[in-house]
């Protein structure tokens, strides 16, 4: 192999593999679950974003709807994934995947979500002193839990 192949195959480890994707529509999966979806406009050495027409997706079984943020910064540290929206398969999605929900039904949609995660903090307490109870398990930050 030549040495411009070599340099052409080799993948970015750094914020510098980001440069492909400035000038467009980006998903960004945050640590605490968002979903946003906006155009990349800049970033800097520790991946920290700017994001233009930034709206935030939220989802609930099948159903979803999209909450507008506009221009967006994202701190590098709570970023899990970014990828690059197809704007092609984009308006392809069957109806049978996901569908939206209007805009007026969004206060809504964001009630069942508190409440689905109030359900499933709820039973990851009870999983947890199950756990601790049953299987010798010791609860987090308790003596044991130490490395």
């Amino acid at each position: 192999m030549e040495a411009k192949e070599i340099l052409a195959n080799i993948a970015f480890t750094t914020s510098g593999a980001l440069v492909d994707c400035v000038d467009k529509k980006v998903l960004v999966i945050l640590r605490d679950g968002r979903k946003l979806i906006g155009i990349l406009r800049a970033y800097d050495q520790f991946a920290n974003l700017l994001l233009h027409e930034t709206i935030e997706r939220v989802y609930l079984g099948n159903r979803y709807g999209d909450i507008f943020k506009g221009l967006y910064i994202i701190r590098g540290e709570n970023v899990v994934l970014l990828g690059e929206v197809d704007l092609e398969k984009e308006d392809e999605v069957p109806a049978s995947v996901a569908s939206a929900i209007p805009s007026s039904a969004v206060p809504k949609l964001l009630e069942a979500c508190a409440a689905e995660n109030e359900a499933k903090e709820k039973w990851d307490k009870q999983r947890a002193a199950i756990l601790r109870r049953e299987c010798g398990f010791s609860g987090e930050g308790a003596e044991g839990d130490s490395y």
